[in-house]
């Protein structure tokens, strides 16, 4: 998206650059990657850089009214309700499109948005392994409101551990090994020292957690919250001592209230010209008249699942619960990058981190992902190339 960087890059890419580059990865961190990395970063220009920053600011506008807990308190299911809720988020990720405006210009448009941390361990190691194997210029940075990697690592450190010790923090997830993600908690450990522990492994006493280190018994303090409800109640039968909605005393880092807050439940609340219409879908009298413009979400689902890109008005009839789903307004997403066989398409995630005293939350990095298929995910860019995740890097 910036021509000239583009050029240069994909003059001077090769396969076989791209595959040093992946057996780098898997030499650092072996056997944790299993989501397909794509060839090149995302070049962002100057303009589209401050539109994003943008549109992440208008849905902080609506984060920040004082309503707005009223407003999403029906998004949290009452039986996943979990108690010690804060005032606000510690996560932030938005995902945009990157389409063109009318004018033909490169602009964001809201897809999705969550109160809960992606890849944020990943997305400070990943342009390392880039800038390894191919020539990445100054003139852009992975980096927003931090200058490098040190004080980036340094941001998540003071907000992962506190005043705690790291053995103190655990990264909670449901069978961590394997998980896809697994990379990032692997680095999380690698660069903070907080590992991640199964919540079948957490032992309660009265309202203490612990988890067994190296033989030891060690009273967990702080929860940095990677279990995401959705994939939970898809182990019914699972046995653990201790269940999310307990009230006791840890501090959460990302509590898991904000998941179900800031997620597709938000959307019809965000009015910008970089967030297309949304509507409940039991709210409205009558159906937008150009249906076919319209995709249907479920309120309650991660990951893509549910989405439905055609629909027609029988369909939406025929649901019993519509006040599950949302409509929202299709984008279209702009053949943005350059590859050597075509153009590609492209989704861009801003990554905020929230710290407890701080009155805004800090636009810290990235992520990005490419697709040549008609949605973004894996499922849909099998056995193509110059498509999965990457980084954005930023025109300073």
């Amino acid at each position: 998206m910036i021509p000239a960087l583009r050029q240069a890059y994909n003059a001077a890419f090769t396969p076989e650059k791209y595959q040093a580059m992946l057996a780098d990865v898997e030499e650092k961190l072996p056997g944790q990657l299993e989501f397909r990395l794509a060839e090149t970063p995302i070049f962002v220009p100057k303009q589209l850089r401050d539109k994003l920053i943008q549109a992440g600011q208008d849905i902080i506008d609506v984060i920040q009214r004082p309503d707005f807990k009223q407003l999403t308190n029906k998004a949290i299911p009452p039986h996943q309700r979990v108690p010690n809720e804060d005032a606000h988020p510690t996560f932030l990720t938005f995902d945009f499109a990157v389409c063109r405006d009318s004018q033909g210009e490169l602009e964001p448009q809201l897809i999705e948005m969550q109160g809960f941390p992606s890849l944020y361990a990943f997305q400070t190691w990943q342009p390392g392994s880039y800038e390894r194997q191919f020539e990445i210029p100054d003139s852009v940075t992975p980096y927003f409101e931090v200058a490098n990697d040190a004080e980036y690592q340094a941001e998540l450190r003071r907000l992962l551990l506190g005043d705690a010790k790291p053995e103190e923090v655990i990264l909670l997830e449901i069978y961590p090994e394997k998980q896809k993600t697994r990379v990032d908690f692997a680095l999380t450990e690698q660069f903070w020292g907080v590992k991640a522990v199964c919540l079948t492994k957490i032992k309660k006493r009265g309202r203490e957690l612990f988890y067994e280190k190296d033989g030891r018994e060690i009273r967990i303090k702080r929860i940095y919250n990677r279990i995401i409800f959705d994939e939970l109640d898809r182990y019914p039968d699972l046995q653990t001592e201790y269940h999310l909605t307990d009230d006791v005393d840890v501090h959460w880092v990302g509590h898991p209230n904000w998941f179900f807050r800031i997620s597709k439940y938000t959307l019809p609340l965000v009015k910008s010209r970089f967030s297309p219409p949304s509507y409940y879908l039991h709210e409205l009298k009558e159906y937008p008249v150009d249906l076919e413009n319209y995709v249907l979400k479920p309120l309650f689902s991660f990951a893509g699942t549910g989405v439905r890109l055609h629909i027609t008005a029988a369909d939406l009839d025929a649901l019993t619960d519509k006040q599950n789903y949302l409509l929202q307004r299709k984008v279209t997403y702009a053949p943005a990058i350059q590859a050597p066989d075509g153009m590609v398409k492209c989704e861009i995630r801003l990554l905020y981190v929230w710290h407890p005293e701080d009155a805004e939350p800090r636009l810290l990095t990235g992520l990005g992902r490419m697709s040549r298929g008609e949605m973004i995910g894996v499922a849909f860019n099998k056995d193509k190339d110059w498509v999965g995740g990457t980084s954005p890097m930023f025109e300073k």
